[in-house]
């Protein structure tokens, strides 16, 4: 199997400055993603695709490989996750002489994911075919039942809500993509122009306790509390 991991990291974060090399309990972000797809027992072949010099040197020095420099067009807000993925692609492709047959992007905006979590999904997608197999976690509270709309200053239902219902009572059970891993076939997502979603996409059903998604200071303080409570003794 001829398999691509890539971790897109852009430079120009809104949410977080920085984001991707921010400091987290002492390493970098993209640290945690990094030192988890070298451990993978499927990944070979993993690069950063990144615009962003500091963001390469740093992910270099941690022993990814950053071939290239993503070119503008792929690196603005308006650039899709697929289309960066598209270039990363087809430049390894023709460097290499060769046809992947599995694409994996690994998100550096989930540093609590283990590389168990990377080759699961992998093994997921060989052993059922899959187009793509994508990390995802149960809703609780936030499940659709309870999500509210606003319509001209009331309250409405997004979805009817069982009175008095417990959060354990809520059926049926609502997942949501967890901002980690994504793993498609080579012509999904070049073909297809698709990383998810069709007939034939699955889930990789992450434990809550690992579903995290950086976008925010928020999200980045409530992961700082999380990794130092895993931390203390």
């Amino acid at each position: 199997m001829n398999i691509l991991g890539i971790t897109l990291a852009r430079g120009g974060s809104k949410g977080v400055k920085n984001k991707n090399i921010k400091d987290l309990c002492g390493k970098p972000l993209i640290q945690y993603t990094i030192d988890e797809v070298l451990k993978s027992e499927y990944l070979r072949e993993y690069i950063v695709s990144t615009d962003d010099f500091t963001i390469a040197k740093v992910s270099k020095s941690l022993g990814a490989e950053v071939p290239f420099m993503r070119p503008e067009e792929f690196s603005t807000d308006e650039a899709s996750s697929v289309s960066a993925l598209q270039h990363a692609v087809s430049f390894m492709e023709e460097r290499e002489s060769k046809k992947y047959d599995f694409v994996v992007e690994i998100m550096c905006t989930n540093p609590l994911k283990i590389h168990e979590d990377i080759d699961n999904c992998i093994k997921k997608i060989i052993d059922t075919d899959a187009d793509s197999v994508i990390a995802v976690h149960q809703l609780e509270d936030h499940h659709p039942a309870r999500i509210k709309m606003i319509i001209e200053d009331k309250i409405c239902d997004f979805l009817p809500e069982p009175n008095e219902a417990r959060r354990q009572d809520l059926k049926p059970k609502a997942y949501i993509r967890s901002g980690s891993i994504y793993c498609m076939k080579r012509d999904y997502l070049m073909e297809l122009n698709l990383r998810y979603g069709g007939d034939n996409s699955r889930p990789y059903i992450l434990p809550n306790e690992r579903a995290v998604n950086v976008d925010t200071e928020i999200d980045f303080m409530i992961c700082e509390q999380l990794i130092t409570n895993k931390n203390d003794p």
